[in-house]
Protein backbone atom coordinates (compact mmCIF):
# COMPACT_ATOMS: atom_id res chain seq x y z
CA UNK A 1 0.00 0.00 0.00
CA UNK A 2 2.53 2.10 0.42
CA UNK A 3 5.52 2.91 -1.78
CA UNK A 4 7.67 4.54 0.41
CA UNK A 5 8.86 5.97 4.20
CA UNK A 6 12.12 7.62 4.96
CA UNK A 7 13.47 9.25 8.01
CA UNK A 8 16.25 12.10 7.65
CA UNK A 9 17.71 14.56 9.36
CA UNK A 10 17.25 18.59 8.38
CA UNK A 11 21.07 18.42 8.01
CA UNK A 12 20.45 15.90 4.79
CA UNK A 13 21.31 12.52 6.09
CA UNK A 14 18.95 9.86 5.07
CA UNK A 15 18.43 7.96 8.63
CA UNK A 16 16.71 4.88 7.23
CA UNK A 17 14.32 4.24 4.40
CA UNK A 18 11.50 1.49 3.61
CA UNK A 19 10.65 1.04 0.03
CA UNK A 20 7.32 -1.03 -1.40
CA UNK A 21 7.17 -4.04 -2.63
CA UNK A 22 7.24 -3.34 -6.72
CA UNK A 23 7.98 -0.09 -6.02
CA UNK A 24 11.12 0.70 -8.61
CA UNK A 25 11.26 4.55 -8.97
CA UNK A 26 13.28 6.24 -7.02
CA UNK A 27 11.28 8.27 -3.96
CA UNK A 28 14.53 10.72 -3.80
CA UNK A 29 12.70 13.12 -6.51
CA UNK A 30 9.49 13.17 -4.81
CA UNK A 31 11.58 13.92 -1.52
CA UNK A 32 13.74 16.61 -2.83
CA UNK A 33 10.30 18.11 -4.50
CA UNK A 34 8.72 18.18 -0.69
CA UNK A 35 11.92 20.42 1.03
CA UNK A 36 12.20 22.49 -2.26
CA UNK A 37 8.89 23.53 -2.15
CA UNK A 38 7.22 23.05 1.04
CA UNK A 39 9.80 22.85 3.93
CA UNK A 40 12.46 25.56 2.72
CA UNK A 41 9.45 27.88 1.58
CA UNK A 42 7.82 27.71 4.99
CA UNK A 43 4.24 25.84 4.14
CA UNK A 44 4.62 23.24 6.01
CA UNK A 45 1.02 24.25 8.18
CA UNK A 46 -0.97 21.10 6.64
CA UNK A 47 1.61 18.02 6.36
CA UNK A 48 0.21 16.98 3.20
CA UNK A 49 2.36 17.56 -0.36
CA UNK A 50 1.31 15.89 -3.95
CA UNK A 51 3.52 15.13 -6.48
CA UNK A 52 2.60 13.91 -9.31
CA UNK A 53 1.07 11.05 -8.76
CA UNK A 54 1.98 10.73 -5.12
CA UNK A 55 0.73 12.12 -2.39
CA UNK A 56 3.22 12.61 0.76
CA UNK A 57 2.77 12.88 4.21
CA UNK A 58 5.49 14.40 6.26
CA UNK A 59 5.59 15.38 9.89
CA UNK A 60 8.76 16.97 11.22
CA UNK A 61 10.34 16.46 14.71
CA UNK A 62 11.66 19.42 16.39
CA UNK A 63 13.70 18.03 18.87
CA UNK A 64 15.73 16.08 17.46
CA UNK A 65 15.11 17.97 14.02
CA UNK A 66 14.11 14.99 12.11
CA UNK A 67 11.86 15.08 9.10
CA UNK A 68 9.28 11.84 8.84
CA UNK A 69 8.11 11.25 5.66
CA UNK A 70 5.33 8.40 3.68
CA UNK A 71 4.82 8.07 0.48
CA UNK A 72 1.40 6.53 -1.14
CA UNK A 73 -0.77 6.43 -4.52
CA UNK A 74 -3.09 9.36 -4.39
CA UNK A 75 -5.79 7.61 -5.64
CA UNK A 76 -5.43 5.40 -2.26
CA UNK A 77 -7.73 6.83 0.70
CA UNK A 78 -5.51 5.86 3.70
CA UNK A 79 -6.73 6.61 6.88
CA UNK A 80 -4.73 5.44 9.53
CA UNK A 81 -1.65 7.54 7.51
CA UNK A 82 -1.51 9.73 10.21
CA UNK A 83 -1.75 7.71 13.44
CA UNK A 84 0.83 5.36 11.66
CA UNK A 85 3.41 8.42 10.91
CA UNK A 86 3.40 9.88 14.57
CA UNK A 87 3.28 5.81 15.66
CA UNK A 88 6.93 5.78 13.39
CA UNK A 89 8.22 9.31 15.04
CA UNK A 90 7.54 7.59 18.75
CA UNK A 91 8.78 4.40 18.84
CA UNK A 92 12.06 5.39 16.34
CA UNK A 93 12.99 8.63 18.83
CA UNK A 94 12.37 5.88 22.17
CA UNK A 95 14.53 3.39 20.52
CA UNK A 96 17.32 5.35 19.09
CA UNK A 97 17.02 8.57 22.15
CA UNK A 98 20.82 8.19 22.55
CA UNK A 99 22.38 8.80 19.20
CA UNK A 100 19.37 12.00 18.45
CA UNK A 101 20.60 13.76 21.39
CA UNK A 102 23.64 14.30 20.33
CA UNK A 103 23.17 15.76 17.09
CA UNK A 104 26.31 15.40 14.94
CA UNK A 105 26.31 14.47 12.04
CA UNK A 106 29.34 11.84 12.31
CA UNK A 107 27.54 10.45 14.96
CA UNK A 108 24.59 10.15 12.50
CA UNK A 109 26.39 8.48 9.56
CA UNK A 110 28.25 6.23 11.69
CA UNK A 111 25.27 4.45 13.81
CA UNK A 112 22.98 1.97 12.63
CA UNK A 113 19.45 2.66 12.28
CA UNK A 114 17.89 -0.93 11.88
CA UNK A 115 14.10 0.01 12.48
CA UNK A 116 12.54 -2.95 9.94
CA UNK A 117 11.27 -4.92 12.17
CA UNK A 118 9.44 -1.90 14.18
CA UNK A 119 8.31 -0.24 11.04
CA UNK A 120 6.91 -3.57 9.89
CA UNK A 121 5.10 -4.35 13.15
CA UNK A 122 3.60 -1.06 12.90
CA UNK A 123 2.56 -0.61 9.60
CA UNK A 124 0.54 -4.47 9.91
CA UNK A 125 -1.34 -2.95 13.28
CA UNK A 126 -2.02 -0.14 11.91
CA UNK A 127 -3.54 -1.66 8.54
CA UNK A 128 -5.51 -4.40 10.73
CA UNK A 129 -7.20 -1.19 12.93
CA UNK A 130 -8.06 0.34 9.63
CA UNK A 131 -9.90 -3.24 8.74
CA UNK A 132 -11.00 -3.69 11.60
CA UNK A 133 -13.17 -0.20 11.71
CA UNK A 134 -14.28 -0.81 8.27
CA UNK A 135 -16.71 1.43 6.13
CA UNK A 136 -19.73 3.12 8.10
CA UNK A 137 -22.87 2.71 6.87
CA UNK A 138 -25.31 5.42 6.01
CA UNK A 139 -27.77 6.03 8.64
CA UNK A 140 -31.61 5.66 7.64
CA UNK A 141 -33.77 8.83 8.41
CA UNK A 142 -35.98 6.94 11.26
CA UNK A 143 -32.11 6.72 13.09
CA UNK A 144 -31.19 10.37 12.36
CA UNK A 145 -32.45 13.23 14.41
CA UNK A 146 -34.44 14.21 11.48
CA UNK A 147 -36.87 12.21 12.23
CA UNK A 148 -37.71 13.30 15.40
CA UNK A 149 -38.55 17.05 15.09
CA UNK A 150 -41.80 17.69 14.80
CA UNK A 151 -43.30 20.71 13.15
CA UNK A 152 -43.29 22.73 16.04
CA UNK A 153 -39.79 22.33 17.03
CA UNK A 154 -38.94 24.13 13.28
CA UNK A 155 -41.40 27.21 13.80
CA UNK A 156 -38.89 29.68 14.98
CA UNK A 157 -40.64 31.39 18.16
CA UNK A 158 -39.64 35.45 18.79
CA UNK A 159 -37.23 35.36 21.32
CA UNK A 160 -37.88 31.67 22.05
CA UNK A 161 -33.78 30.81 21.99
CA UNK A 162 -32.84 33.79 23.59
CA UNK A 163 -35.60 33.06 26.65
CA UNK A 164 -33.53 29.44 26.76
CA UNK A 165 -29.67 31.17 26.72
CA UNK A 166 -31.04 33.76 29.69
CA UNK A 167 -32.47 31.07 31.64
CA UNK A 168 -29.17 28.80 31.03
CA UNK A 169 -26.86 32.15 31.92
CA UNK A 170 -28.95 33.22 34.92
CA UNK A 171 -28.23 29.36 36.23
CA UNK A 172 -24.93 29.51 35.51
CA UNK A 173 -24.41 32.87 37.04
CA UNK A 174 -25.95 31.81 40.01
CA UNK A 175 -23.83 28.57 40.43
CA UNK A 176 -20.51 30.66 39.57
CA UNK A 177 -22.26 32.86 42.64
CA UNK A 178 -22.92 30.57 44.97
CA UNK A 179 -19.14 28.75 44.30
CA UNK A 180 -17.61 32.20 44.69
CA UNK A 181 -19.65 32.53 47.88
CA UNK A 182 -18.64 29.02 48.99
CA UNK A 183 -14.59 29.59 48.14
CA UNK A 184 -14.84 32.83 50.09
CA UNK A 185 -16.05 31.25 52.74
CA UNK A 186 -13.91 28.89 52.91
CA UNK A 187 -10.76 31.38 52.67
CA UNK A 188 -12.10 33.34 55.90
CA UNK A 189 -12.07 30.31 58.02
CA UNK A 190 -8.75 29.48 59.29
CA UNK A 191 -9.30 25.70 59.55
CA UNK A 192 -10.85 23.44 57.26
CA UNK A 193 -12.67 20.02 57.06
CA UNK A 194 -9.44 18.69 56.22
CA UNK A 195 -7.66 19.75 59.55
CA UNK A 196 -5.18 21.71 57.78
CA UNK A 197 -3.86 25.18 57.89
CA UNK A 198 -5.05 27.93 55.89
CA UNK A 199 -2.14 29.97 54.61
CA UNK A 200 -0.66 32.26 51.98
CA UNK A 201 1.11 30.04 49.49
CA UNK A 202 0.09 26.95 50.58
CA UNK A 203 -1.93 24.09 49.08
CA UNK A 204 -4.97 22.79 50.65
CA UNK A 205 -8.38 20.64 49.95
CA UNK A 206 -11.40 23.13 50.26
CA UNK A 207 -14.26 20.95 51.73
CA UNK A 208 -15.07 16.98 52.46
CA UNK A 209 -17.63 17.08 49.29
CA UNK A 210 -14.54 19.13 47.11
CA UNK A 211 -11.43 17.24 48.35
CA UNK A 212 -10.49 15.97 44.68
CA UNK A 213 -10.33 20.04 44.35
CA UNK A 214 -7.09 23.22 45.65
CA UNK A 215 -7.14 26.05 46.25
CA UNK A 216 -3.75 28.13 46.02
CA UNK A 217 -4.35 31.35 47.89
CA UNK A 218 -2.60 34.23 46.18
CA UNK A 219 0.09 35.50 48.15
CA UNK A 220 -0.06 39.19 49.99
CA UNK A 221 1.63 42.13 47.80
CA UNK A 222 5.30 42.25 47.98
CA UNK A 223 5.37 38.68 49.07
CA UNK A 224 7.54 37.52 45.59
CA UNK A 225 9.44 40.46 44.25
CA UNK A 226 13.01 40.72 42.19
CA UNK A 227 14.15 38.10 40.80
CA UNK A 228 10.54 36.14 40.60
CA UNK A 229 9.17 39.25 39.33
CA UNK A 230 11.89 39.39 36.60
CA UNK A 231 11.29 35.67 35.76
CA UNK A 232 7.70 35.67 35.41
CA UNK A 233 6.67 34.01 31.32
CA UNK A 234 10.32 32.69 30.98
CA UNK A 235 10.67 28.97 29.54
CA UNK A 236 12.69 26.97 31.88
CA UNK A 237 14.04 24.04 29.04
CA UNK A 238 10.89 22.63 28.27
CA UNK A 239 9.38 21.52 25.04
CA UNK A 240 6.80 24.11 23.44
CA UNK A 241 3.44 22.39 22.67
CA UNK A 242 0.60 24.03 20.40
CA UNK A 243 -1.03 25.40 23.68
CA UNK A 244 1.47 27.54 24.97
CA UNK A 245 2.18 28.79 21.24
CA UNK A 246 -1.81 29.40 20.69
CA UNK A 247 -2.34 33.00 22.56
CA UNK A 248 0.80 34.30 21.05
CA UNK A 249 0.41 33.05 17.40
CA UNK A 250 -3.31 34.76 17.89
CA UNK A 251 -1.95 37.75 18.35
CA UNK A 252 0.85 37.70 15.85
CA UNK A 253 -2.11 36.33 13.38
CA UNK A 254 -4.12 39.72 14.24
CA UNK A 255 -0.99 41.67 13.76
CA UNK A 256 0.03 40.28 10.01
CA UNK A 257 -3.72 40.42 8.89
CA UNK A 258 -3.80 44.33 10.30
CA UNK A 259 -0.54 44.58 7.89
CA UNK A 260 -2.29 43.73 5.30
CA UNK A 261 -1.02 40.53 4.64
CA UNK A 262 -3.91 38.43 3.41
CA UNK A 263 -5.98 36.76 6.26
CA UNK A 264 -5.59 32.98 4.94
CA UNK A 265 -1.93 33.44 4.23
CA UNK A 266 -1.41 34.91 7.81
CA UNK A 267 -3.67 31.68 9.09
CA UNK A 268 -0.97 29.01 7.16
CA UNK A 269 2.08 31.41 8.38
CA UNK A 270 0.94 30.76 12.00
CA UNK A 271 0.55 27.16 11.34
CA UNK A 272 3.75 26.17 10.13
CA UNK A 273 5.25 28.15 12.45
CA UNK A 274 3.83 26.35 15.08
CA UNK A 275 4.84 22.70 13.42
CA UNK A 276 8.24 24.08 12.92
CA UNK A 277 8.17 24.83 16.71
CA UNK A 278 6.27 22.39 18.02
CA UNK A 279 8.44 20.00 20.74
CA UNK A 280 11.52 21.95 20.05
CA UNK A 281 13.17 22.53 23.45
CA UNK A 282 13.55 25.93 24.99
CA UNK A 283 16.34 27.63 26.80
CA UNK A 284 15.97 28.65 30.19
CA UNK A 285 15.92 32.55 29.89
CA UNK A 286 13.73 32.70 26.44
CA UNK A 287 9.73 33.60 26.20
CA UNK A 288 8.09 32.13 24.20
CA UNK A 289 6.82 35.17 22.54
CA UNK A 290 10.13 35.94 21.60
CA UNK A 291 10.89 32.22 20.49
CA UNK A 292 7.47 32.25 18.36
CA UNK A 293 8.16 35.74 17.57
CA UNK A 294 11.76 35.45 16.10
CA UNK A 295 10.50 32.35 13.89
CA UNK A 296 7.90 33.47 12.39
CA UNK A 297 10.15 36.79 11.01
CA UNK A 298 12.68 33.73 9.63
CA UNK A 299 10.07 32.34 8.13
CA UNK A 300 9.32 35.45 6.27
CA UNK A 301 12.38 36.32 5.56
CA UNK A 302 12.58 33.19 3.78
CA UNK A 303 9.59 33.64 1.68
CA UNK A 304 10.64 36.89 0.75
CA UNK A 305 13.92 35.60 -0.19
CA UNK A 306 13.25 33.57 -4.05
CA UNK A 307 14.13 30.29 -4.51
CA UNK A 308 15.32 31.17 -7.47
CA UNK A 309 17.18 34.52 -8.24
CA UNK A 310 15.86 36.54 -11.29
CA UNK A 311 19.05 38.37 -12.76
CA UNK A 312 17.68 40.25 -15.90
CA UNK A 313 21.15 41.78 -16.63
CA UNK A 314 22.76 38.24 -16.99
CA UNK A 315 20.03 36.81 -19.05
CA UNK A 316 20.03 39.70 -21.40
CA UNK A 317 23.35 39.14 -21.60
CA UNK A 318 23.38 35.79 -22.53
CA UNK A 319 20.28 36.51 -25.07
CA UNK A 320 22.66 38.98 -26.74
CA UNK A 321 25.11 36.43 -27.49
CA UNK A 322 22.57 34.03 -29.14
CA UNK A 323 21.45 36.85 -31.89
CA UNK A 324 17.71 37.11 -29.79
CA UNK A 325 16.36 39.43 -27.99
CA UNK A 326 14.95 39.02 -24.74
CA UNK A 327 11.28 39.14 -24.19
CA UNK A 328 9.69 40.34 -21.34
CA UNK A 329 5.94 40.77 -20.59
CA UNK A 330 4.07 42.67 -18.39
CA UNK A 331 0.73 41.86 -17.08
CA UNK A 332 -1.82 42.92 -14.44
CA UNK A 333 -5.55 44.30 -13.67
CA UNK A 334 -6.35 47.88 -14.40
CA UNK A 335 -4.48 50.81 -13.35
CA UNK A 336 -1.94 49.40 -11.16
CA UNK A 337 0.66 51.27 -13.21
CA UNK A 338 1.85 48.71 -15.92
CA UNK A 339 2.89 51.37 -18.50
CA UNK A 340 4.60 53.74 -16.04
CA UNK A 341 6.95 50.18 -14.34
CA UNK A 342 7.56 49.35 -17.85
CA UNK A 343 9.27 53.19 -18.52
CA UNK A 344 10.67 53.26 -15.34
CA UNK A 345 12.66 49.22 -16.24
CA UNK A 346 13.56 50.77 -19.87
CA UNK A 347 15.26 53.38 -18.08
CA UNK A 348 16.74 51.08 -15.98
CA UNK A 349 18.08 48.99 -18.77
CA UNK A 350 19.13 51.84 -20.79
CA UNK A 351 21.61 52.79 -18.39
CA UNK A 352 23.26 49.58 -17.80
CA UNK A 353 24.03 49.78 -21.89
CA UNK A 354 20.69 47.85 -23.75
CA UNK A 355 18.51 49.05 -26.71
CA UNK A 356 15.03 48.63 -25.79
CA UNK A 357 12.00 47.91 -28.22
CA UNK A 358 8.47 48.53 -26.21
CA UNK A 359 6.02 46.65 -28.12
CA UNK A 360 2.05 48.30 -27.78
CA UNK A 361 0.25 45.99 -26.97
CA UNK A 362 -2.62 46.98 -25.27
CA UNK A 363 -5.16 47.48 -27.99
CA UNK A 364 -7.88 47.75 -25.90
CA UNK A 365 -7.52 51.21 -23.34
CA UNK A 366 -7.84 54.51 -25.07
CA UNK A 367 -4.71 56.55 -25.04
CA UNK A 368 -2.22 53.07 -24.37
CA UNK A 369 -0.27 53.73 -27.39
CA UNK A 370 -0.24 57.72 -26.93
CA UNK A 371 1.71 56.97 -23.22
CA UNK A 372 3.83 54.82 -24.17
CA UNK A 373 5.14 57.35 -27.34
CA UNK A 374 5.38 60.27 -24.17
CA UNK A 375 7.64 58.05 -22.62
CA UNK A 376 9.46 56.94 -25.68
CA UNK A 377 10.61 60.77 -26.31
CA UNK A 378 10.96 61.88 -23.09
CA UNK A 379 13.84 58.13 -22.49
CA UNK A 380 15.23 59.44 -25.82
CA UNK A 381 15.46 62.99 -24.83
CA UNK A 382 17.59 61.52 -21.45
CA UNK A 383 19.79 59.41 -23.93
CA UNK A 384 20.03 61.55 -27.06
CA UNK A 385 20.56 59.53 -30.05
CA UNK A 386 23.82 61.22 -31.14
CA UNK A 387 25.12 59.77 -27.83
CA UNK A 388 24.24 56.45 -29.10
CA UNK A 389 26.13 56.12 -32.79
CA UNK A 390 22.89 58.46 -33.97
CA UNK A 391 20.82 55.24 -33.36
CA UNK A 392 17.49 55.89 -30.37
CA UNK A 393 17.59 53.48 -27.61
CA UNK A 394 14.21 53.52 -27.37
CA UNK A 395 11.69 52.50 -30.33
CA UNK A 396 7.89 51.89 -30.18
CA UNK A 397 6.48 49.43 -32.37
CA UNK A 398 2.52 50.16 -32.57
CA UNK A 399 -0.21 48.95 -34.79
CA UNK A 400 -2.71 51.24 -33.23
CA UNK A 401 -5.87 49.95 -31.32
CA UNK A 402 -8.60 47.02 -32.09
CA UNK A 403 -5.58 44.49 -33.36
CA UNK A 404 -4.73 40.84 -32.13
CA UNK A 405 -1.98 41.92 -29.48
CA UNK A 406 -0.67 38.55 -29.80
CA UNK A 407 -0.11 39.36 -33.38
CA UNK A 408 1.65 42.39 -32.57
CA UNK A 409 4.02 40.83 -30.05
CA UNK A 410 5.20 38.39 -32.68
CA UNK A 411 5.53 40.74 -35.28
CA UNK A 412 7.54 43.02 -32.47
CA UNK A 413 10.17 40.63 -31.32
CA UNK A 414 10.57 39.53 -35.26
CA UNK A 415 11.26 43.15 -35.90
CA UNK A 416 13.60 43.46 -32.76
CA UNK A 417 15.41 40.71 -33.79
CA UNK A 418 16.33 41.99 -37.60
CA UNK A 419 17.12 45.38 -35.97
CA UNK A 420 19.81 43.51 -32.95
CA UNK A 421 17.33 45.18 -30.34
CA UNK A 422 18.69 43.97 -27.23
CA UNK A 423 15.20 43.64 -25.34
CA UNK A 424 11.42 43.63 -26.11
CA UNK A 425 9.25 45.04 -23.58
CA UNK A 426 5.61 44.24 -24.45
CA UNK A 427 2.96 45.99 -22.66
CA UNK A 428 -0.70 44.59 -22.28
CA UNK A 429 -4.25 45.40 -21.25
CA UNK A 430 -5.39 45.89 -18.11
CA UNK A 431 -7.76 42.85 -17.63
CA UNK A 432 -9.54 41.87 -14.12
CA UNK A 433 -8.98 37.88 -13.29
CA UNK A 434 -12.63 37.32 -13.65
CA UNK A 435 -12.97 38.75 -17.88
CA UNK A 436 -12.72 35.51 -19.58
CA UNK A 437 -12.14 36.55 -23.01
CA UNK A 438 -8.94 39.37 -21.91
CA UNK A 439 -7.54 36.47 -20.27
CA UNK A 440 -7.53 34.48 -22.80
CA UNK A 441 -6.40 36.52 -25.27
CA UNK A 442 -3.17 37.14 -22.59
CA UNK A 443 -2.93 33.15 -22.42
CA UNK A 444 -2.64 33.06 -26.07
CA UNK A 445 -0.25 36.01 -26.28
CA UNK A 446 2.16 33.86 -23.61
CA UNK A 447 1.53 30.41 -25.96
CA UNK A 448 2.49 31.71 -29.05
CA UNK A 449 4.98 34.36 -28.34
CA UNK A 450 6.53 32.65 -25.21
CA UNK A 451 8.78 35.18 -23.66
CA UNK A 452 11.44 35.13 -21.24
CA UNK A 453 10.02 36.76 -18.21
CA UNK A 454 6.83 36.99 -17.46
CA UNK A 455 5.89 39.81 -14.77
CA UNK A 456 2.64 40.28 -12.90
CA UNK A 457 2.57 44.05 -12.04
CA UNK A 458 0.04 44.30 -8.72
CA UNK A 459 -0.54 46.99 -6.18
CA UNK A 460 1.22 46.91 -2.64
CA UNK A 461 -1.86 48.43 -1.50
CA UNK A 462 -4.25 45.32 -1.86
CA UNK A 463 -4.46 42.42 1.04
CA UNK A 464 -6.72 39.63 0.27
CA UNK A 465 -7.27 40.80 -3.31
CA UNK A 466 -3.43 40.05 -4.54
CA UNK A 467 -4.16 36.53 -3.28
CA UNK A 468 -7.51 36.44 -6.20
CA UNK A 469 -5.40 37.92 -8.77
CA UNK A 470 -2.59 35.96 -9.01
CA UNK A 471 -4.21 32.94 -8.21
CA UNK A 472 -6.84 33.41 -11.19
CA UNK A 473 -3.76 35.08 -12.93
CA UNK A 474 -2.09 31.41 -12.97
CA UNK A 475 -5.27 29.42 -13.47
CA UNK A 476 -6.58 31.49 -16.54
CA UNK A 477 -2.86 30.87 -18.05
CA UNK A 478 -2.76 27.40 -16.69
CA UNK A 479 -6.18 26.72 -18.23
CA UNK A 480 -6.34 28.66 -22.05
CA UNK A 481 -2.45 27.19 -22.12
CA UNK A 482 -1.36 24.94 -25.69
CA UNK A 483 1.23 23.39 -23.89
CA UNK A 484 1.34 20.48 -21.39
CA UNK A 485 3.33 22.24 -19.24
CA UNK A 486 1.68 26.13 -18.95
CA UNK A 487 3.82 28.92 -19.07
CA UNK A 488 2.91 30.76 -15.23
CA UNK A 489 4.27 33.99 -14.08
CA UNK A 490 7.70 34.18 -13.38
CA UNK A 491 8.11 37.21 -10.64
CA UNK A 492 6.47 40.34 -9.49
CA UNK A 493 6.66 44.07 -10.04
CA UNK A 494 4.96 45.51 -6.94
CA UNK A 495 3.71 49.49 -7.52
CA UNK A 496 3.02 52.45 -4.98
CA UNK A 497 5.00 50.66 -2.44
CA UNK A 498 5.93 54.08 -1.29
CA UNK A 499 2.67 55.12 -0.65
CA UNK A 500 2.04 52.42 2.64
CA UNK A 501 3.90 53.14 5.35
CA UNK A 502 4.82 49.87 7.30
CA UNK A 503 1.60 48.28 5.85
CA UNK A 504 3.54 45.81 3.47
CA UNK A 505 2.15 42.58 3.88
CA UNK A 506 0.84 42.80 0.12
CA UNK A 507 4.81 41.53 -0.64
CA UNK A 508 4.07 38.45 1.65
CA UNK A 509 0.81 37.60 0.21
CA UNK A 510 2.00 37.54 -3.55
CA UNK A 511 5.49 36.13 -3.17
CA UNK A 512 3.62 33.00 -0.65
CA UNK A 513 0.80 32.30 -3.68
CA UNK A 514 3.25 32.22 -5.99
CA UNK A 515 6.50 31.43 -5.11
CA UNK A 516 7.63 33.76 -7.28
CA UNK A 517 9.92 36.47 -6.18
CA UNK A 518 9.56 40.57 -6.26
CA UNK A 519 11.42 41.21 -8.93
CA UNK A 520 11.31 45.58 -8.80
CA UNK A 521 9.35 48.12 -6.40
CA UNK A 522 7.94 51.18 -7.68
CA UNK A 523 8.26 53.64 -4.90
CA UNK A 524 7.42 57.34 -6.70
CA UNK A 525 6.80 58.76 -10.12
CA UNK A 526 10.33 59.56 -11.39
CA UNK A 527 12.19 57.03 -14.05
CA UNK A 528 14.65 56.66 -11.02
CA UNK A 529 12.00 55.26 -8.47
CA UNK A 530 12.84 51.51 -8.99
CA UNK A 531 14.25 49.15 -6.34
CA UNK A 532 14.97 46.10 -5.65
CA UNK A 533 13.34 44.22 -2.46
CA UNK A 534 15.43 44.25 0.60
CA UNK A 535 13.50 41.09 2.55
CA UNK A 536 14.86 41.88 6.17
CA UNK A 537 13.55 45.68 5.76
CA UNK A 538 10.13 44.97 4.85
CA UNK A 539 10.45 42.33 7.37
CA UNK A 540 11.12 44.62 10.49
CA UNK A 541 8.32 46.82 9.03
CA UNK A 542 6.04 43.96 9.06
CA UNK A 543 7.26 42.89 12.86
CA UNK A 544 6.94 46.77 13.76
CA UNK A 545 4.01 47.52 16.30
Amino acid sequence: MLDFFTIFSKGGIVLWCFQGTGVTESFTGPVNALIRSVILQERSGNNSYTHDALSLKYKLDNEFELVFVVGFQKILTLTYVDKFIDDVQLHFRDRYKNELEQKRALTLLSSCFTFEDNFKMLLCEAEESSKARGPTSMRSFNASLKSQKTVKSMIETKGGDKGKKNKNAKKEGKAKKCETLRLLHVSDNKKHGCGMEAMNGTLCPVAPDLSTRFIFFSPKKGAFGGMFGMLKGLVGSKSLSQEDMEPVLDKMRDHLIAKNVAAEIASQLCDSVAKKLEGKVMGTFTTVASTVKGALQDSLVQILQPKRRVDILRDVLEARSQHRPFVITFCGVNGVGKSTNLAKISFWLIENGFTVLIAACDTFRAGAVEQLRTHQRRLNSLHPPQDHGGRPVVQLYEKGYGKDAAGIAMEAIAYARNQAFDVVLVDTAGRMQDNTPLMTALAKLIAVNMPDLLLFVGEALVGNEAVDQLVKFNQALADHSMSDKPRLIDGIVLTKFDTIDDKVGAAISMTYITGQPIVFVGTGQTYNDLRSLNARAVVGALMKA
